[in-house]
Protein backbone atom coordinates (compact mmCIF):
# COMPACT_ATOMS: atom_id res chain seq x y z
CA UNK A 1 0.00 0.00 0.00
CA UNK A 2 1.35 3.41 -0.97
CA UNK A 3 0.31 6.88 0.18
CA UNK A 4 -1.10 8.14 3.44
CA UNK A 5 -4.66 7.18 4.34
CA UNK A 6 -6.65 10.31 5.22
CA UNK A 7 -10.16 8.82 5.46
CA UNK A 8 -12.13 5.62 4.90
CA UNK A 9 -15.19 5.17 2.68
CA UNK A 10 -17.40 2.19 3.54
CA UNK A 11 -20.47 0.53 2.03
CA UNK A 12 -21.92 -1.78 4.68
CA UNK A 13 -24.63 -4.02 3.29
CA UNK A 14 -26.62 -6.91 4.70
CA UNK A 15 -24.20 -9.54 3.41
CA UNK A 16 -20.96 -7.67 2.75
CA UNK A 17 -18.64 -4.89 3.88
CA UNK A 18 -16.71 -2.97 1.23
CA UNK A 19 -14.19 -0.24 2.07
CA UNK A 20 -11.91 2.11 0.21
CA UNK A 21 -8.80 3.59 1.81
CA UNK A 22 -8.70 7.16 0.56
CA UNK A 23 -5.87 9.62 0.05
CA UNK A 24 -5.87 13.39 0.49
CA UNK A 25 -6.46 14.02 -3.21
CA UNK A 26 -9.53 11.78 -3.40
CA UNK A 27 -7.54 8.87 -4.84
CA UNK A 28 -8.24 5.26 -3.83
CA UNK A 29 -5.17 3.83 -2.13
CA UNK A 30 -6.72 0.39 -1.68
CA UNK A 31 -10.07 -1.40 -1.88
CA UNK A 32 -10.98 -4.18 0.51
CA UNK A 33 -14.06 -6.26 1.27
CA UNK A 34 -15.25 -8.99 3.60
CA UNK A 35 -18.31 -11.10 4.28
CA UNK A 36 -18.99 -9.33 7.58
CA UNK A 37 -22.32 -7.89 6.53
CA UNK A 38 -24.89 -6.41 8.88
CA UNK A 39 -26.91 -9.63 8.82
CA UNK A 40 -24.28 -11.64 10.73
CA UNK A 41 -23.22 -9.00 13.29
CA UNK A 42 -24.47 -7.80 16.66
CA UNK A 43 -24.02 -4.07 17.39
CA UNK A 44 -20.82 -4.72 19.33
CA UNK A 45 -19.38 -6.67 16.42
CA UNK A 46 -19.22 -3.82 13.90
CA UNK A 47 -16.12 -2.06 15.22
CA UNK A 48 -14.07 -5.31 15.41
CA UNK A 49 -15.21 -6.25 11.87
CA UNK A 50 -14.13 -2.85 10.56
CA UNK A 51 -10.79 -2.98 12.37
CA UNK A 52 -10.12 -6.48 11.03
CA UNK A 53 -10.30 -5.02 7.54
CA UNK A 54 -8.53 -1.67 7.97
CA UNK A 55 -6.86 -1.64 11.39
CA UNK A 56 -3.27 -1.94 10.24
CA UNK A 57 -3.77 0.92 7.74
CA UNK A 58 -4.96 3.48 10.31
CA UNK A 59 -2.39 6.16 11.12
CA UNK A 60 -1.36 6.20 14.78
CA UNK A 61 -1.86 9.22 17.00
CA UNK A 62 -4.84 10.64 15.10
CA UNK A 63 -8.52 10.06 14.48
CA UNK A 64 -9.26 8.93 10.92
CA UNK A 65 -12.73 9.78 9.54
CA UNK A 66 -14.85 6.85 8.37
CA UNK A 67 -17.92 7.63 6.23
CA UNK A 68 -20.38 4.71 6.03
CA UNK A 69 -23.53 4.14 4.00
CA UNK A 70 -25.91 1.22 3.95
CA UNK A 71 -27.35 -1.20 6.48
CA UNK A 72 -24.90 -0.34 9.26
CA UNK A 73 -27.29 2.54 9.92
CA UNK A 74 -30.41 0.36 10.18
CA UNK A 75 -32.27 -0.45 13.38
CA UNK A 76 -30.48 -3.82 13.46
CA UNK A 77 -27.10 -2.30 12.54
CA UNK A 78 -24.24 -0.57 14.32
CA UNK A 79 -26.25 2.51 15.24
CA UNK A 80 -29.54 3.70 13.76
CA UNK A 81 -29.26 6.70 11.45
CA UNK A 82 -32.85 8.00 11.12
CA UNK A 83 -34.31 8.27 7.62
CA UNK A 84 -34.59 11.50 5.69
CA UNK A 85 -38.06 11.94 4.15
CA UNK A 86 -38.79 12.55 0.47
CA UNK A 87 -38.84 14.94 -1.21
CA UNK A 88 -35.25 15.55 -0.15
CA UNK A 89 -31.71 15.78 -1.39
CA UNK A 90 -29.71 12.57 -0.84
CA UNK A 91 -28.52 12.75 2.78
CA UNK A 92 -25.03 14.15 3.30
CA UNK A 93 -22.56 15.01 6.05
CA UNK A 94 -24.85 17.26 8.08
CA UNK A 95 -27.32 14.41 8.66
CA UNK A 96 -24.88 11.66 9.64
CA UNK A 97 -24.99 9.70 12.88
CA UNK A 98 -21.73 9.96 14.86
CA UNK A 99 -20.92 6.60 16.42
CA UNK A 100 -18.80 6.19 19.54
CA UNK A 101 -15.85 3.81 19.18
CA UNK A 102 -13.40 2.16 21.54
CA UNK A 103 -10.43 2.67 19.22
CA UNK A 104 -9.39 6.36 19.27
CA UNK A 105 -8.04 6.03 15.72
CA UNK A 106 -11.62 5.92 14.39
CA UNK A 107 -14.14 8.72 13.88
CA UNK A 108 -17.18 6.96 12.44
CA UNK A 109 -20.18 8.62 10.79
CA UNK A 110 -23.12 6.77 9.23
CA UNK A 111 -25.27 8.28 6.50
CA UNK A 112 -29.07 8.03 6.86
CA UNK A 113 -31.32 6.22 4.46
CA UNK A 114 -34.41 7.73 2.84
CA UNK A 115 -38.08 6.99 3.55
CA UNK A 116 -41.38 7.66 1.81
CA UNK A 117 -44.54 7.87 3.92
CA UNK A 118 -47.14 7.19 1.19
CA UNK A 119 -46.88 4.66 -0.29
CA UNK A 120 -44.61 3.40 2.48
CA UNK A 121 -41.08 2.68 1.25
CA UNK A 122 -37.48 2.85 2.45
CA UNK A 123 -33.94 2.67 1.07
CA UNK A 124 -30.49 2.43 2.66
CA UNK A 125 -27.40 2.63 0.47
CA UNK A 126 -29.15 3.39 -2.81
CA UNK A 127 -29.51 7.06 -1.84
CA UNK A 128 -25.70 7.27 -1.74
CA UNK A 129 -25.49 5.82 -5.25
CA UNK A 130 -28.00 8.46 -6.35
CA UNK A 131 -25.86 11.13 -4.69
CA UNK A 132 -22.82 9.83 -6.58
CA UNK A 133 -24.66 9.90 -9.91
CA UNK A 134 -25.86 13.45 -9.26
CA UNK A 135 -22.33 14.53 -8.29
CA UNK A 136 -21.12 13.34 -11.70
CA UNK A 137 -24.23 14.50 -13.57
CA UNK A 138 -25.33 17.80 -12.01
CA UNK A 139 -28.67 19.02 -13.24
CA UNK A 140 -29.95 15.54 -14.11
CA UNK A 141 -33.74 15.34 -14.13
CA UNK A 142 -35.36 11.99 -14.75
CA UNK A 143 -35.57 8.47 -13.39
CA UNK A 144 -32.84 6.50 -11.68
CA UNK A 145 -33.32 2.72 -11.57
CA UNK A 146 -31.15 0.66 -9.23
CA UNK A 147 -31.54 -3.05 -10.09
CA UNK A 148 -30.72 -5.62 -7.48
CA UNK A 149 -32.32 -7.89 -4.92
CA UNK A 150 -34.80 -5.09 -4.22
CA UNK A 151 -34.93 -2.88 -7.31
CA UNK A 152 -35.54 0.85 -6.71
CA UNK A 153 -37.11 3.33 -9.13
CA UNK A 154 -36.49 6.92 -8.05
CA UNK A 155 -37.79 10.15 -9.58
CA UNK A 156 -35.07 12.80 -9.31
CA UNK A 157 -35.60 16.50 -10.01
CA UNK A 158 -33.71 19.66 -9.02
CA UNK A 159 -31.20 17.56 -7.09
CA UNK A 160 -33.89 15.94 -4.94
CA UNK A 161 -35.34 12.45 -4.64
CA UNK A 162 -38.99 13.27 -5.28
CA UNK A 163 -40.47 9.79 -4.91
CA UNK A 164 -39.47 6.13 -5.25
CA UNK A 165 -40.82 2.59 -5.34
CA UNK A 166 -39.18 -0.73 -4.47
CA UNK A 167 -39.78 -4.03 -6.28
CA UNK A 168 -38.66 -7.39 -4.84
CA UNK A 169 -37.90 -8.74 -8.31
CA UNK A 170 -34.40 -10.01 -7.60
CA UNK A 171 -35.47 -11.76 -4.41
CA UNK A 172 -38.48 -13.30 -6.16
CA UNK A 173 -36.21 -14.63 -8.91
CA UNK A 174 -33.89 -16.20 -6.33
CA UNK A 175 -36.75 -17.76 -4.36
CA UNK A 176 -38.56 -19.11 -7.41
CA UNK A 177 -35.46 -20.45 -9.14
CA UNK A 178 -33.97 -22.05 -6.03
CA UNK A 179 -36.81 -22.96 -3.66
CA UNK A 180 -40.02 -23.37 -5.68
CA UNK A 181 -41.12 -26.14 -8.04
CA UNK A 182 -39.32 -24.19 -10.78
CA UNK A 183 -35.96 -25.22 -9.30
CA UNK A 184 -36.31 -28.47 -11.28
CA UNK A 185 -36.51 -26.53 -14.56
CA UNK A 186 -34.31 -23.44 -14.05
CA UNK A 187 -30.51 -23.91 -14.06
CA UNK A 188 -28.06 -21.69 -12.18
CA UNK A 189 -26.77 -19.97 -15.33
CA UNK A 190 -27.43 -19.42 -19.01
CA UNK A 191 -29.13 -16.74 -21.10
CA UNK A 192 -31.44 -16.68 -24.11
CA UNK A 193 -32.09 -13.10 -25.25
CA UNK A 194 -35.06 -14.08 -27.42
CA UNK A 195 -36.78 -16.04 -24.67
CA UNK A 196 -36.28 -13.12 -22.28
CA UNK A 197 -37.70 -10.56 -24.71
CA UNK A 198 -40.73 -12.72 -25.53
CA UNK A 199 -41.51 -13.16 -21.82
CA UNK A 200 -41.23 -9.42 -21.16
CA UNK A 201 -43.65 -8.68 -24.01
CA UNK A 202 -46.09 -11.36 -22.85
CA UNK A 203 -46.39 -10.20 -19.26
CA UNK A 204 -46.39 -6.49 -20.09
CA UNK A 205 -49.38 -7.01 -22.37
CA UNK A 206 -51.14 -9.28 -19.87
CA UNK A 207 -49.71 -8.72 -16.37
CA UNK A 208 -52.63 -10.62 -14.83
CA UNK A 209 -51.23 -13.79 -16.44
CA UNK A 210 -48.00 -13.74 -14.41
CA UNK A 211 -48.82 -16.53 -11.93
CA UNK A 212 -50.07 -18.86 -14.66
CA UNK A 213 -47.10 -18.09 -16.90
CA UNK A 214 -44.72 -18.95 -14.07
CA UNK A 215 -46.17 -22.42 -13.64
CA UNK A 216 -46.16 -22.78 -17.41
CA UNK A 217 -42.37 -22.92 -17.25
CA UNK A 218 -42.56 -26.12 -15.22
CA UNK A 219 -45.31 -27.61 -17.36
CA UNK A 220 -43.42 -26.91 -20.60
CA UNK A 221 -40.29 -28.51 -19.17
CA UNK A 222 -42.25 -31.67 -18.31
CA UNK A 223 -44.33 -31.91 -21.49
CA UNK A 224 -42.22 -30.26 -24.18
CA UNK A 225 -38.63 -30.46 -22.83
CA UNK A 226 -38.30 -26.70 -22.46
CA UNK A 227 -34.59 -25.87 -22.54
CA UNK A 228 -33.22 -24.85 -19.14
CA UNK A 229 -31.51 -21.74 -20.48
CA UNK A 230 -34.76 -20.62 -22.09
CA UNK A 231 -36.65 -21.33 -18.87
CA UNK A 232 -34.22 -19.24 -16.80
CA UNK A 233 -34.42 -16.36 -19.29
CA UNK A 234 -38.20 -16.52 -19.46
CA UNK A 235 -38.45 -16.47 -15.67
CA UNK A 236 -36.30 -13.32 -15.61
CA UNK A 237 -38.39 -11.80 -18.41
CA UNK A 238 -41.70 -12.52 -16.69
CA UNK A 239 -40.58 -10.93 -13.43
CA UNK A 240 -38.86 -7.90 -14.96
CA UNK A 241 -41.76 -7.43 -17.37
CA UNK A 242 -44.22 -7.41 -14.44
CA UNK A 243 -42.01 -4.88 -12.69
CA UNK A 244 -41.88 -2.62 -15.76
CA UNK A 245 -45.65 -2.83 -16.14
CA UNK A 246 -46.10 -1.66 -12.54
CA UNK A 247 -43.34 0.97 -12.79
CA UNK A 248 -44.66 2.43 -16.05
CA UNK A 249 -45.56 5.79 -14.43
CA UNK A 250 -41.85 6.17 -13.66
CA UNK A 251 -40.28 5.36 -17.03
CA UNK A 252 -42.92 6.29 -19.62
CA UNK A 253 -41.72 9.37 -21.50
CA UNK A 254 -38.65 9.69 -19.27
CA UNK A 255 -34.92 9.20 -19.54
CA UNK A 256 -33.66 6.44 -17.26
CA UNK A 257 -30.25 6.05 -15.63
CA UNK A 258 -29.49 2.45 -14.66
CA UNK A 259 -27.06 2.16 -11.74
CA UNK A 260 -25.93 -1.41 -11.35
CA UNK A 261 -23.50 -4.20 -12.07
CA UNK A 262 -23.44 -4.83 -15.83
CA UNK A 263 -24.79 -8.38 -15.57
CA UNK A 264 -27.74 -7.26 -13.43
CA UNK A 265 -28.48 -4.06 -15.35
CA UNK A 266 -28.26 -5.57 -18.85
CA UNK A 267 -31.71 -7.26 -18.83
CA UNK A 268 -33.33 -4.05 -17.59
CA UNK A 269 -31.58 -2.09 -20.34
CA UNK A 270 -32.79 -4.53 -22.99
CA UNK A 271 -36.36 -4.46 -21.68
CA UNK A 272 -36.45 -0.66 -21.47
CA UNK A 273 -34.90 -0.13 -24.89
CA UNK A 274 -37.56 -2.43 -26.36
CA UNK A 275 -40.03 0.15 -25.04
CA UNK A 276 -38.03 2.95 -26.76
CA UNK A 277 -36.84 4.34 -23.42
CA UNK A 278 -33.48 6.18 -23.56
CA UNK A 279 -31.13 4.50 -21.08
CA UNK A 280 -27.83 5.55 -19.51
CA UNK A 281 -25.70 2.93 -17.72
CA UNK A 282 -23.54 3.69 -14.70
CA UNK A 283 -21.54 1.36 -12.46
CA UNK A 284 -23.15 1.02 -9.03
CA UNK A 285 -19.90 0.58 -7.13
CA UNK A 286 -18.42 3.71 -8.63
CA UNK A 287 -21.61 5.65 -7.83
CA UNK A 288 -21.44 4.47 -4.21
CA UNK A 289 -17.86 5.68 -3.87
CA UNK A 290 -18.65 9.01 -5.55
CA UNK A 291 -21.57 9.49 -3.17
CA UNK A 292 -19.38 8.78 -0.15
CA UNK A 293 -16.72 11.16 -1.51
CA UNK A 294 -19.34 13.89 -1.91
CA UNK A 295 -20.53 13.37 1.68
CA UNK A 296 -16.97 13.42 3.04
CA UNK A 297 -16.17 16.59 1.10
CA UNK A 298 -19.10 18.34 2.78
CA UNK A 299 -18.01 16.97 6.14
CA UNK A 300 -14.58 18.53 5.68
CA UNK A 301 -16.06 21.94 4.88
CA UNK A 302 -18.34 22.05 7.94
Amino acid sequence: MSGAVTWIAADWGTSHLRVWLMGAGGEVIARRDSGDGMGKLEPDGFEPALLALIGEALPEGQSTPVMICGMAGSRQGWAEAPYATVPCKPPSAGQTRLVGTSDPRLRVRILPGVKQEHPADVMRGEETQIAGFLALNPGYDGIICLPGTHCKWAHVSAGEIVSFRTFMTGELFALLSRQSVLRHSVPASGWDEGAFADAVDRVMSRPESLAASLFGLRAEALLHDLDGTAARSRLSGLLIGAELAAAKPYWLGQQVALLGDTAIAAPYRAALMAQSVPVTLADAERMTLEGLKAAQAKEETT
